[in-house]
């Protein structure tokens, strides 16, 4: 089993302060210095290519500046858990998270979630996918499930949603399997790199997700339709924003009056914003609490339920079940308290 916890045990055993400068300064850059009342340090997770992330991300991050007078300075990584940490140790203010790095930083790194993103087509989420080459012999993931250690497969990061969680989650651990006892070799990599590798036969399989693809096709990339879609999750909850708790309040407020109101409008300047934000696949942001990461806590409560079945222990199955079953009463609390409907995560 792919244990996403195995960063966060390191990350205990060192100082927070400077395990974050370590991962920076593996991404190439420097830690920054923690952020005053007139700067913030926004954190990006690099989905694709830092390079390809900087370039859609400048222009946002310049309304950024211009709107609430702060100074922003931009930190881009790949490593789902350099963000986590870089946060915990105050190098970072604010950030663009995955639901389950966003979670993690909550749980972990003093993190609280005031706004999420939502899809310009007016879709509310996104799914996890599992992709093959368009002209492979694997039609359904009972296919891929032979496990006969003759397949490369790509799996995204650890802290990933929907490159691992929902993958392990709704398929590997249901059937009882571990992809490092399934394929010939598992590579973990970023959404772009996994869509390319499998459009390219350079992996026979690999999980993505439908915002990824949907953004190749519509920057022409050439490669969606040397892909095929086997599998896909469930609905998962759009990615949430997230700042330090003791972040200053009249910075707070900066950012909230920032998000809640960018790209929405009827003038010029907002219809620009919203041609920034649809390079994303964004089509703004809605308030949010933590309350949105319900759904993965579920997830990930689902996950380890099925690895204490899988391990066949009575006492930890039973902890397991009663965590599960307080999650999903929480979520359909919360749901009914904002007059949406529950949806189950398994």
């Amino acid at each position: 089993m792919i244990s996403r916890r195995s960063a966060l045990v390191a990350a205990a055993r060192l100082s927070a302060l400077g395990l974050a400068a370590l991962a920076l300064a593996s991404c190439g850059q420097k830690p920054q210095a923690p952020a005053g009342k007139d700067t913030i340090v926004f954190s990006i997770l690099s989905t694709e290519s830092a390079q390809n992330m900087e370039s859609y991300w400048k222009p946002i991050l310049a309304d950024m500046e211009k709107q609430t007078g702060l100074k922003v300075k931009a930190f881009y990584s790949t490593n789902y858990s350099s963000l986590i940490v870089a946060m915990g140790a105050k190098q970072t203010d604010v950030g663009w998270f995955s639901n389950q790095s966003g979670l993690e930083a909550v749980r972990r790194s003093g993190g609280e979630v005031f706004a999420r993103t939502f899809d310009p087509s007016g879709v509310d989420g996104y799914k996890s996918v599992i992709i093959v080459p368009a002209a492979s012999k694997i039609q359904t993931v009972q296919d891929l499930l032979k496990c006969d250690k003759t397949l490369n497969f790509g799996i995204g990061d650890k802290k990933s949603t929907s490159g691992t969680l929902a993958p392990m989650t709704y398929v590997f651990i249901p059937a009882n399997k571990k992809p490092e006892d399934c394929f010939k070799t598992v590579i973990s990599a970023n959404h772009q790199a996994n869509l390319f590798a499998v459009a390219n036969g350079k992996l026979d399989a690999a999980t993505n997700n439908s915002t990824a693809i949907g953004l190749s096709k519509a920057r022409g990339e050439g490669v969606v339709d040397k892909v095929r879609v086997i599998w896909q999750s469930p609905t998962l909850p759009e990615d949430p924003i997230v700042w330090r708790k003791d972040l200053d309040p009249v910075v707070k407020e900066k950012l909230r009056q920032f998000f809640l109101t960018y790209a929405q409008g009827d003038t010029p300047e907002a219809e620009q914003q919203r041609g920034y934000l649809k390079k994303l696949s964004i089509g703004g942001f809605k308030p949010a609490d933590d309350t949105h990461l319900l759904v993965v806590r579920e997830m990930e409560a689902t996950e380890n339920l099925g690895l204490a079945r899988e391990a066949g222990d009575k006492a930890r199955i039973e902890a397991a079940q009663k965590a599960l079953d307080g999650i999903k009463a929480e979520r359909v609390a919360a749901e009914g308290k904002a007059g949406v409907a529950a949806t189950p995560a398994s």
